[in-house]
């Protein structure tokens, strides 16, 4: 079976990011912003990866808005 070719809906570069980023988490040396603490989240870092390649101009679709909940 051959791949769908198509767009890719993230870049290479930001793949990379995100790779690196769950590495350093998995070793431990994975840090948050402004805070510093040890990121130890699957998730979080997947966000740290992405943040950083939409930094250095990567294809990285927008942030999604967090929904607001009716009080």
């Amino acid at each position: 079976m051959a791949k769908k070719a198509g767009k890719r809906k993230y870049s290479k570069g930001a793949a990379k990011k995100v790779k690196r980023a769950m590495k350093e988490r998995k070793a431990g040396t994975l840090r948050s912003g402004r805070s510093g603490k040890k990121v130890k989240s699957r998730k979080q870092a997947i966000a740290i990866g992405l943040s950083e390649a939409r930094r250095a101009g990567a294809k990285v679709p927008k942030k999604r808005k967090s929904k607001k909940r009716k009080s």
